[in-house]
């Protein structure tokens, strides 16, 4: 299978094309390479036969008729996006741009590439989205495929709104799609500027260990190379218009899971240990959601996945990978936003 994959340079996307190039997918990476791209990422498959780069803007829509008409994909899987959400506090304009307008860019070349080809029944737009756009949750309670949006901060609301593009582009133009919604993601390769890479840089170095309001707020974690697995299975065997729900199932307190990661790195690098006492309180992000949990039952019962990673055994990988790649994340401190506080206005 030929697949365009969007952002594959970022964090995710990165993890879903080195997948599928060892699977023998041929892979398109299209991205523009913006501050959180780094193609040392996806430097495992470059050298191969099967992976192709373009470096391309999905707000330019000529530039993407021009890739699909280049590449005749057989499906694509759309990453590409603004997906901070303290850079969105600060900045909505480059979300809304990018997350809503670049989205409906793809779909417009994408169907226009599916209607050249004759509309084939193997073609997919698979949509790459967030918990996020279902809103907070209380004490109990999990997402589910059917959970109402209701999208909290600029950058959950530029998802949720790609998402209804996504839906209505198959409904009314019969667009072959199926949509993805993820818990958090983590593990190798995580742009330093999210909440895991931060604590374990912020311990290397000695440093307060920023944590926002009073740590309580719970999210679903998910080892970043078990959702590109789930990613792939969805593209191959996911229902056509199905929604599928992807979590980690390991609902974790901010608090506990920067706890975790201290004491990785006390048993992996025990100098400085306790790393704990370099927690450090600081005011909450506005419109911090509470609490997410994602309720995997859809595309365990009808696909057969489950996460094979552990938060133990997830978490201890991580802070090894980056105990042991200073030269991928080290240069990347340089670059804008990273390591000062965003999300205040």
């Amino acid at each position: 299978m030929k697949i365009l994959i969007t952002g594959g340079a970022g964090f995710i996307g990165s993890a879903v094309v080195r997948s599928a190039v060892r699977r023998g997918h041929q892979v398109v990476n299209l991205d523009a390479l913006t501050y959180a791209a780094n193609l040392a990422n996806v430097a495992a498959v470059s050298s191969s036969d099967l992976y192709y780069l373009e470096q391309a803007d999905i707000r330019d829509r000529d530039v993407l008729e021009q890739i699909f008409r280049s590449y005749c994909p057989d499906a694509v899987m759309h990453l590409a996006a603004e997906s901070h959400v303290d850079r969105s506090i600060d900045g909505p304009d480059n979300f809304i741009q990018t997350n809503i307008i670049g989205s409906f860019n793809m779909l417009e070349a994408a169907r226009a590439h599916w209607l050249r080809e004759g509309r084939p029944e193997g073609f997919r737009f698979h949509h790459v989205s967030t918990d996020e756009v279902f809103g907070s949750l209380g004490e109990t309670g999990q997402f589910n495929e059917e959970t109402p949006y209701n999208p909290r901060s600029p950058y959950s609301a530029s998802k949720a709104g790609s998402n209804h593009l996504v839906r209505a582009w198959h409904e009314t133009y019969g667009l072959p799609v199926v949509l993805t919604n993820c818990s958090n993601n983590y593990g190798p390769y995580h742009f330093p500027e999210k909440l895991v890479p931060v604590v374990i840089l912020k311990a290397l170095a000695g440093e307060p260990i920023p944590v926002y309001g009073d740590g309580g707020n719970v999210r679903d974690w998910l080892y970043v190379e078990d959702h590109a697995d789930a990613l792939l299975l969805v593209l191959e065997k996911g229902r056509n218009g199905r929604s599928y729900n992807i979590g980690g199932q390991n609902e974790v307190k901010n608090i506990d899971l920067v706890r975790m990661i201290c004491e990785h790195m006390d048993t992996l690098r025990p100098e400085g240990a306790p790393h704990d006492r370099l927690i450090s309180f600081v005011p909450d992000r506005p419109g911090h959601d509470r609490r997410y949990a994602i309720d995997p039952r859809r595309i365990r019962d009808e696909l057969g996945w489950r996460p094979s990673v552990t938060i133990e055994e997830g978490l201890r990988r991580t802070v090894e990978w980056y105990l042991a790649n200073s030269d991928w994340w080290q240069p990347l401190l340089s670059r804008e936003g990273v390591g000062r506080r965003l999300g205040t206005a």
